[in-house]
């Protein structure tokens, strides 16, 4: 696929895209459900896309096999690299032992491998820092009942002890919902997780009570939230949410779209798209002024898409994707739309890359096109067309008022806007304990501006002016960010 015009136009003043997908027909795919995921596995600075591929990983009338990554070139165009023979499924991206290289876990349904990669379900697998190399890491997964087919996939800390935990979701029926602790050694222990019922291909971790412990969202017919207790177990707590349908509720995405420290859930409902806010008495109010009621609408996202530092919603379906700016305070208005070739079924959507470092979030998407008897499906990649004139950095998550607990680890998050002509940027991070002013505590130093940073949070006093500082670095120029207030709340003793 050949760099394109911009397909987008912007409806309002905001954001337009241009596809960037040269490099992401190979290898061919072929249809169903998928997932993709941003993620720098090489630590070059610039986002690439990975994944399990779909229905044809591995040889299922496709060149797919194993896991595939698409190393970015950081101005929107991709080389592809797969590694082993196993696929089918969700993918998360974290380092679970620690070591600073990411690493992969992945629900799959197609476990062929022949050797110890590939051959469960459920696995993790370590990087060693190129993404051209995965050593399986995965004792313990997959051994409590899941005998079909695993998908959605996640990571967070969800006991609080300094590592990354797995969360996943089964498709169609009838292997549920499952989280896994990590054990530090390869060795992994189910905390949380049932059989049964009819599922899509959703799991995403997030805060949806706001007290710093994660909580997770899955489209199952058995409910959709459920709140962690720190320790890994999880309570269902849907409320007052509507019904979801025969596969719970479809496109499930989370984030704090009013700036209050919980997470929100947005979905797509009947067609259409939902959003509604998590109130702090546990029930949810419908905060979806002006997005579409009815539609083709599959599968949704919540990100600050045109950095103005409040969420928005974007929605996929039936070949139409959409941006809706967020007010913060339960209104919507549309930003950008465009269309991919029919029928564009949905088999995945995700947001909140930035490929070229223009300081805006991307998209990427898989849909399936073609006639009734070629149909095929097709990765898409769809810069935001901005051009910056300044070098800036701003902080996207955590995101305002949110909660973090000491001792575990959290994701910290910006968006880098850099100047076309401009040296590759170098990151440092900072915290403070005593608010804006200081003093400053090192967290890291000279990263790739890949956008992302794991952080184990520091074991310190308990406060609610915790601030992250960001400092960008471009040849001789500087730009730095102070992020919203945070609390920092005792983790376990």
């Amino acid at each position: 696929m050949a760099l394109s015009c911009i397909l987008a136009a912007p409806l309002g003043a905001g954001v337009s895209y241009v596809e960037s997908s040269s490099g992401l027909d190979t290898p061919t795919l072929d249809g169903g459900y998928t997932e993709v995921e941003m993620a720098d596995v090489d630590r070059d600075g610039n986002i690439d896309l990975v994944s399990v591929g779909d229905h044809g990983n591995p040889w299922i009338g496709t060149d797919q096999h194993g896991v595939i990554v698409w190393f970015g070139d950081g101005k929107g165009a991709w080389i592809p690299f797969q590694f082993g023979d196993f696929g089918y499924g969700g993918i998360a991206v974290g380092d679970v032992n620690n070591d600073g290289d990411l690493d992969v876990g992945y629900g799959i349904h197609h476990d062929y491998g022949a050797g110890d990669l590939g051959d469960q379900i459920l696995e993790v697998a370590l990087g060693n820092g190129t993404g051209r190399a995965w050593t399986p890491w995965d004792d313990g997964l997959a051994t409590n009942g899941e005998t079909y087919g695993m998908f959605g996939s996640d990571f967070a800390d969800v006991d609080g002890d300094g590592d990354l935990d797995l969360g996943s979701i089964s498709f169609g029926c009838c292997s549920g919902v499952h989280v896994y602790l990590n054990g530090g050694d390869g060795s992994w222990l189910q905390s949380f997780g049932f059989l049964g019922g009819n599922a899509r291909q959703e799991f995403v971790f997030g805060d949806v009570n706001g007290d710093g412990w994660p909580d997770l969202a899955v489209s199952h017919e058995d409910g959709t939230v459920y709140v962690g207790d720190g320790n890994g177990g999880f309570a269902l707590a849907d409320s007052n949410l509507p019904a979801g349908g025969i596969f719970g509720r479809v496109g499930v995405s989370l984030g704090d779209v009013n700036g209050d420290g919980r997470d929100d859930l947005a979905w797509a409902r009947n067609g259409g798209v939902a959003v509604w806010i998590r109130n702090a008495n546990g029930t949810w109010t419908d905060f979806g002024a002006g997005l579409p009621t009815s539609g083709n609408w599959a599968a949704t996202q919540l990100w600050d898409m045109d950095g103005d530092r409040v969420v928005d919603v974007a929605a996929f379906g039936g070949g139409l994707a959409g941006v809706w700016k967020g007010s913060g305070t339960g209104s919507w208005t549309p930003l950008a739309t465009f269309t991919t070739p029919a029928p564009g079924t949905y088999s995945a959507f995700r947001v909140g890359g930035d490929a070229d470092h223009n300081g805006l979030a991307d998209i990427a998407l898989v849909d399936e096109e073609g006639g009734p008897f070629n149909s095929q499906n097709q990765l898409h990649f769809y810069r935001e067309a901005s051009t910056p004139a300044v070098l800036a950095v701003r902080f996207v998550r955590p995101g305002p008022a949110a909660t973090l607990r000491a001792g575990s680890v959290r994701f910290v998050e910006w968006a880098s806007a850099v100047p076309p002509g401009s040296l590759p940027g170098q990151v440092s991070l900072a915290y403070s304990l005593n608010g804006p002013g200081g003093p400053w505590t090192p967290i890291a130093v000279d990263l790739p501006d890949n956008g992302r940073h794991q952080w184990t949070v520091p074991d310190a006093q308990a406060t609610h002016n915790l601030r992250l500082a960001i400092r960008l670095v471009s040849g001789t120029k500087r730009a730095r960010a102070i992020s919203p207030r945070l609390t920092l709340a005792p983790g376990h003793p």
